[in-house]
């Protein structure tokens, strides 16, 4: 009975509200309460061999699976969850995040056979700027619940890009082109990394990335996003 007082208590100065539409009705390890979650627009790509992400990647890279657990749409709920995260200093969001990722993980076998998860680099000056790596928060959110161990070392992004918001297919290629590069690869041997980003949409970056890290010798590369934009 006190820790219910208290924990009334608490929520009467901290309040704590479902980032969908506002409801105190709901988890205090939640952002979403249970009707937002389920508004939330799955994809099913995790899960399905063959999807949408997958094919944005044929004959440009080899991506053994590809799977995105949301669609994201311009001022949809996602984008408002996302904003959170990268422009409002939100880093439990990106745990958040990441864990539903993980769940989706959990529920299939499909990329059961990755060694380990890859947060896709920031710049350090952009890093820096921001005080963290939205995707790296991501990996810690799956591995929460999805176990598989994070690989931070091996890969960089050594140059400095404008952002890719406003760029179209050929414009966000050229300004990634050449921005990652394999620093180390004795992390990286004969592995099966899950390369993580946050959004993908043209699956530049990820293609730029990707291109380097496949470079290594025996890598296999699979890619997860927490968003999907069509």
């Amino acid at each position: 009975m006190f820790k219910s007082l208290l924990s009334n208590f608490l929520h009467l100065i901290y309040p704590h509200n479902c980032e969908g539409c506002g409801s105190d009705t709901l988890n205090a390890d939640s952002f979403l309460c249970a009707k937002c979650l389920h508004q939330l627009p799955q994809t099913g790509f995790v899960a399905a061999a063959v999807n949408p992400l997958e094919k944005r990647f044929y004959g440009r890279i080899k991506v053994e699976q590809a799977g995105a657990g949301y669609y994201f749409s311009k001022n949809g709920l996602l984008q408002h969850l996302i904003n959170e995260l990268k422009y409002r200093n939100n880093k439990e969001m990106g745990h958040y995040l990441g864990k539903l990722l993980g769940y989706q993980l959990l529920a299939t076998t499909r990329f059961d056979a990755v060694d380990a998860l890859v947060p896709l680099p920031l710049n350090p000056k952009r890093e820096a700027s921001r005080g963290y790596n939205q995707s790296q928060l991501i990996c810690e959110g799956i591995v929460s619940v999805w176990k598989k161990p994070i690989i931070n070392e091996g890969i960089s992004r050594i140059i400095y890009t404008e952002t890719q918001t406003h760029k179209n297919l050929g414009s966000r290629w050229d300004n990634v082109e050449h921005a990652f590069a394999v620093t180390d690869d004795t992390y990286l041997k004969g592995k099966h990394i899950a390369l993580i980003d946050d959004i993908i949409t043209t699956g530049a970056s990820i293609e730029a990335c990707g291109t380097e890290l496949l470079k290594v010798e025996g890598l296999k590369l699979s890619v997860l996003s927490v968003g999907y934009t069509i």
